[in-house]
């Protein structure tokens, strides 16, 4: 049984891991006669979208998938949502790792934690994956028996997606706004005006969009549409979807005449690992873009708080404040320019400024000129790439985390 909480570990971790599992043994729905079957359970996050059950679905790598508005009832009755083998494994992969205590003791099964930086319970651990030495070394000395460095999940990205590239060559640019609405009403606009503006410095430039699994192709050009009041502080004008051409491929069209070619597979990692610069919000996106060494701008446009209460982490937070957020962004965002602290997940684990990361009230125009530029000098383009790979680490994590859970699986 697999645990997580959100769209971005779902994609990078989970996905990832069950997949293996299959490869490695025959596992129901895959193998409908196998004597284990796969399972995932999703926890109540804050920072879930709603969506994680129907994109876990799609998949089709699990034989239940347990929403997280039923995690409590699933505490209480397991048998609700039963029957459940007598034995089993808990394999957390995101979220507060307690609902997976709660969750093993409460079957009875053995537990496994995936640690990204601290394992938080090692006392009711079977075994703890550590996602470097540095987690490792966080535990106390009576616990460290229990964990191994597997390395971390993503590193096992790019490798894949370089055997799936699917580009024509050019100068691509990722356009990625987010995958949660109050992220997408800011993100979509802003991102539109700032690929007009960078289409005229640089006219070969191309671009691309991968489409959440959370949001759709409408919603998209609903958020870039009138409809959307942030869109009328932004100059792109209401976008329209192409007519696909001979390869089925769709875009969007702004009324500028700026083709934006729409990623509806997922995971787009083939197509991202491709380009050459990536505009990101803040979230697990910064984390897949850094797995696959794409070069990134991170942009948080702190001018629209009001719309940012679905938003990660202390942004989110200081947003859902009543009548004083205004007050504490603009504080906010005058703390954030004269101190260090990071957002994107590549300077968190490196502890340095690895990708630019623009927090205030930034604007298409300067994104653009700033993007031009990293494009005029692929030497820095180069270099934001090797720090990015530097940082990855070597690939077989997923194996050897799938090695670890056969190891607690009972025996036939």
């Amino acid at each position: 049984m697999l645990v997580c909480n959100g769209p971005g570990e779902l994609s990078t971790w989970v996905r990832p891991l069950a997949e293996k599992l299959h490869q490695l043994q025959p596992l129901r729905p895959l193998v409908p006669g196998a004597s284990v079957g796969l399972q995932l359970v999703l926890v109540p996050c804050p920072n879930a979208t709603g969506a994680e059950q129907q994109v876990a679905e799609g998949f089709g790598l699990f034989e239940r998938t347990l929403p997280a508005r039923r995690f409590w009832r699933l505490l209480w009755n397991p048998r609700r949502y039963g029957p459940w083998p007598a034995r089993g494994v808990v394999v957390f992969l995101g979220g507060d790792q307690f609902w997976t205590v709660l969750l093993s003791a409460r079957l009875g099964y053995r537990h496994l934690t995936y640690a990204e930086w601290v394992a938080r319970w090692p006392r009711w651990n079977d075994r703890i994956a550590a996602m470097g030495a540095e987690a490792a070394s966080r535990l106390a000395p009576r616990w460290r028996p229990r964990c191994q460095v597997v390395g971390d999940l993503m590193a096992d990205l790019s490798a894949a997606a370089q055997a799936e590239a699917s580009l024509e060559p050019g100068d691509w640019v990722a356009l990625l706004p987010g995958s949660k609405r109050a992220k997408l009403l800011v993100g979509v606009p802003f991102l539109l005006d700032t690929a007009d503006r960078l289409a005229a410095l640089r006219p070969g430039c191309q671009f691309l969009l991968p489409v959440a699994p959370t949001t759709s192709v409408v919603e998209l050009l609903r958020y870039g549409g009138p409809t959307n009041p942030i869109q009328a502080h932004y100059g792109s004008g209401e976008p329209r979807l192409a007519s696909p051409g001979p390869d089925r491929r769709r875009w969007i069209e702004t009324p500028a005449g700026t083709r934006i070619l729409l990623i509806e597979q997922q995971p787009a990692h083939a197509a991202l690992s491709q380009c050459a610069l990536a505009l990101t919000t803040v979230g697990a996106n910064t984390a897949e873009l850094g797995a696959l060494a794409v070069p990134m701008i991170v942009l948080v446009p702190t001018q629209h708080l009001q719309v940012m209460q679905a938003w990660d982490g202390w942004l989110g937070l200081i947003a859902r404040l009543p009548l004083l957020r205004w007050l504490i962004g603009v504080a906010l965002t005058a703390w954030r320019m004269r101190t260090s602290g990071f957002l994107a997940w590549p300077n968190i684990a490196a502890g340095r400024a690895v990708v630019p990361e623009r927090v205030g009230a930034i604007t298409p125009e300067q994104i653009a000129s700033e993007a031009a530029d990293w494009l005029g000098h692929p030497e820095r383009l180069s270099g934001q790439r090797e720090d990015l790979r530097s940082l990855r680490g070597q690939p077989g994590a997923v194996a050897a985390l799938a090695a670890m859970v056969q190891e607690l699986l009972p025996s036939a």
